[in-house]
């Protein structure tokens, strides 16, 4: 009798296995990244009524006084000079450096162009 109860249960377990399956069925699929993600419902993109208008570049303006200047005079300097600045600002928003990845010399130590 003992034996008929545990063939029994055993067979009681494997079929909860087996109605599990659906529920596997139901979770979200592995994305690739690739087209459209499966697990998320499409959305519908809306336009807006005024578009924002697009940030002009502020070297533009810079750039039309350089040329007027003679090459190379303490002007044209100044003016190339808040022109890198600009682009060097520009360029700091857009890049990102992870700290952990740039490791600052100890104050005591001699530093050279090599990394190790």
């Amino acid at each position: 009798m003992m034996r008929h109860g545990f063939v029994l249960l055993t067979f009681c377990a494997a079929l909860m296995g087996c109605a599990a399956t659906p529920a596997q069925e139901r979770r979200p699929i592995a994305w690739d990244g690739l087209g459209q993600n499966p697990n998320r419902p499409p959305v519908t993109k809306r336009r807006a009524a005024n578009p924002a208008p697009t940030q002009e570049n502020p070297n533009q303006e810079r750039e039309r006084v350089l040329g007027t200047l003679r090459p190379y005079s303490e002007a044209w300097w100044a003016v190339h000079d808040e022109i890198e600045a600009e682009n060097d600002r520009q360029l700091g928003t857009k890049l990102v450096i992870c700290p952990r990845c740039v490791q600052s010399p100890s104050p005591g130590e001699d530093v050279t162009g090599s990394v190790r």
